[in-house]
């Protein structure tokens, strides 16, 4: 139990990061839907675009008090600076996520293949077309394995981490100023 602590608090970052991604992810694709039951019919290019960017912007609007707060607990008092680069951020993840998705669906088929192979191999994938199959294993193995790995280092280096580092040496400068108590 205590090696599960040390683990636990090692990575504990990284854990709770994952979580709020999972959990943005289901806010996401919960507002893609809802604008789909409005009426928005994916098949239209530009209404699919338009679905797409609710739920990136519902998306980034939920995950960022999230990070902030339990992520990577930032006391920053300019959020709306923090918001920006956040955003910003985000905005170049999801402009690489359409290219990827472009690339390897539309100009490099190059996992077709594997998907066929697997269709193959694996039963129930036989329910679905190969075409779905390619399209959901880019956008979740690669896809969004990148975005997320990138989506972390953004946040970590550039969104979150400066203040951090900043409050690390403020607070060792205090601590050499401070006399020592005598007793």
């Amino acid at each position: 139990m205590e090696k599960t602590k040390k683990l636990y608090k090692k990575y504990e970052e990284i854990i709770i990061y994952l979580i709020v991604g999972v959990l943005t992810t289901i806010v996401s694709w919960g507002a893609c839907f809802v604008a789909k039951l409005l009426g928005l019919d994916p098949d239209i290019k530009i209404q699919n675009f338009i679905i797409n960017t609710i739920g990136w912007v519902v998306g980034v609007l939920f995950a960022y008090p999230l990070n902030r707060k339990w992520v990577f607990k930032s006391t920053n008092p300019r959020i709306l600076k923090e918001f920006t680069g956040f955003a910003g951020s985000r905005l170049g993840t999801w402009i690489l996520d359409i290219i990827i998705m472009f690339v390897f669906i539309n100009v490099w088929t190059i996992f077709l293949p594997l998907c066929t192979f697997l269709r193959e191999k694996i039963p129930f994938l036989t329910r679905i077309s190969i075409d779905d199959l390619h399209y959901w294993f880019v956008k979740i193995f690669i896809s969004a394995v990148l975005v997320t790995i990138l989506n972390y280092v953004f946040s970590k280096v550039l969104i979150f981490g400066k203040k951090q580092k900043d409050k690390k040496n403020t607070g060792d400068s205090e601590n050499k100023q401070k006399k020592p108590e005598v007793e």
